[in-house]
């Protein structure tokens, strides 16, 4: 049903209507104890029955980076709340000793690249000791190179104290100049990026296999298919969510929301060879002809933009890392399933050559082909591998609603009928929005949970609740990754 919302402070004696800002920092007030002072509003939406907001903490005027605060309404109804607040007893002093001009030099050459247009801000940061940095932050890019860092310096030493990549390296080489360019994705091979010469636009360009994939042909091709790809996924998530208000990628915004001018860039074939750890011998064969690649590194895009509302720096622990790569392996996954019978999905088997891909198991009902449950979790340091276990269970988590509810053939395009695999992609794409920032894997399924609720009454609870639990996600699982098989009481 959800929690009243308090009234905000400022308008006891007033007649009204208090703003979502001044809603959302009653609430957090009123949750954590804290003053109004120490919340800082960063961004708010409605959205179908529901309303989104998301603060940031503050000291003496200075915005946390890493410390947000998620509220979801439904009806006027708090739903669901997340905190990543922290106690400021171990706090750096709000007056930086060092400006940002005396730190541009060191910081160019350590990340090597030049300061782009983004001003900079000074924030406090979070480290992992649960002490509090002050930081400037800046954004550091490398066009040649494909880089584009965001830097957090601190304000006091001087030293870099963390630095986020906002690049989401492809696993397998990626190739020079012919351009796809719309509202959404601008799609180019190498690191040349072209205005449009001319109003005809081909896009007739077929992929020969048997030619090398660095063939000019087999390259207008390769960068055909990214674009097409792309914008595919840029269009069903919209459908499903992804809107401008809900930060994603588009040029123009036409005036619905949200931040414009923000595009995707995609390159293909890089002559950097950028190659992920997971298997550092380049491929013979071209990812962008791939389509699971290519949704998976878009989905990395929805999954930052969607969690702690447009931050981009909700997903930087290992734990939470690791959920990204499997969120984007199963929104790889979700467009490759093609009727009711779920089939075992293996990623990257075109771009490796082989039948095995590059994941240790395929994602399967079947705990003799995928052995991954949520203790496993215990054992892994690196974000494939945890993200393996998340994708896994959200593969069965598919297959339980697609057994429940059957399968559209029309997901892609019609998100208004309640077949499983459109059940998923709501839930999915919902689900984002109520996460805390930096989720662990309960945290993430309790936001499944509640956008169930949120959407459909929970008439889903016990099929989620069974798909996770077979998993070792139970109803009682803790953060520890204990398996727990537990389920609520009637399912």
């Amino acid at each position: 049903e959800g929690l009243p919302q308090p009234v905000p402070a400022s308008l006891t004696n007033s007649l009204a209507p208090p703003t979502l800002n001044q809603n959302a920092v009653a609430f957090v007030e009123s949750q954590l104890g804290v003053d109004a002072s120490q919340v800082g509003w960063k961004s708010g939406f409605a959205k179908d029955n529901g309303k989104f907001a998301y603060v940031k903490q503050t000291h003496d005027g200075v915005p946390f980076a890493n410390a947000v605060g998620n509220i979801a309404w439904k009806n006027g109804k708090i739903v669901a709340f997340g905190s990543s607040f922290v106690n400021t007893t171990n706090i750096a002093d709000s007056k930086p000793k060092l400006s940002i001009e005396s730190l541009i030099p060191k910081i160019e050459d350590a990340l090597d690249g030049k300061l782009n247009k983004q001003p900079p801000t000074l924030e406090y940061l979070v480290k992992e000791d649960q002490s509090v940095a002050l930081t400037h932050v800046v954004q550091v890019r490398n066009e040649e190179a494909g880089t584009w860092f965001e830097a957090y310096v601190c304000a006091h030493s001087g030293q870099i104290v963390s630095v986020t990549d906002f690049v989401a390296h492809a696993s397998y080489t990626v190739l020079p100049i012919e351009k796809q360019m719309g509202n959404n994705v601008a799609a180019f091979a190498g690191n040349s990026v072209t205005t449009q010469t001319s109003q005809g636009l081909n896009f007739n360009v077929a992929y020969d296999d048997t030619k090398d994939p660095t063939t000019r042909s087999n390259i207008a091709a390769a960068t055909v298919n990214a674009f097409y790809v792309a914008n595919t996924v840029h269009d069903f998530t919209y459908r499903y969510g992804f809107t401008e208000a809900a930060f994603n990628f588009q040029d123009n915004n036409f005036g619905k929301g949200g931040r414009d001018g923000d595009s995707v860039l995609m390159s293909v074939q890089d002559a950097s060879g950028l190659n992920n750890a997971n298997f550092a011998t380049p491929p013979e064969r071209d990812g962008s002809v791939e389509n699971d690649i290519i949704v998976h590194e878009m989905a990395h895009g929805v999954t930052n933009r969607m969690t702690g509302g447009g931050t981009g720096r909700c997903l930087q622990t290992t734990e939470a890392g690791g959920m990204g790569e499997g969120w984007s392996d199963a929104m790889a996954e979700w467009v490759s399933q093609k009727s009711a019978a779920v089939q075992d999905f293996v990623v990257g088997q075109y771009v490796t050559n082989n039948p095995a891909g590059i994941r240790t198991f395929p994602y399967s009902t079947n705990a003799a082909v995928n052995p991954l449950r949520y203790s496993s979790v215990a054992q892994f340091n690196e974000v494939h591998v945890i993200g393996e276990v998340w994708a896994n269970m959200l593969h069965n988590v598919y297959a339980a609603l697609v057994a429940e509810r059957g399968f559209s053939k029309e997901a892609l395009t019609n998100p208004d009928t309640t077949e499983g695999n459109v059940v998923f992609m709501h839930l999915f794409l919902d689900a984002l929005l109520l996460q805390p920032c930096n989720p662990t894997f309960v945290s993430a399924r309790d936001a499944w949970i509640q956008a169930d609720e949120n959407r459909y009454n929970g008439a889903n609870k016990c099929t989620l609740f069974e798909a996770f639990a077979s998993r070792g996600l139970g109803l009682n699982a803790k953060t520890d990754f204990v398996d727990n098989t537990d389920v609520p009481a009637g399912c």
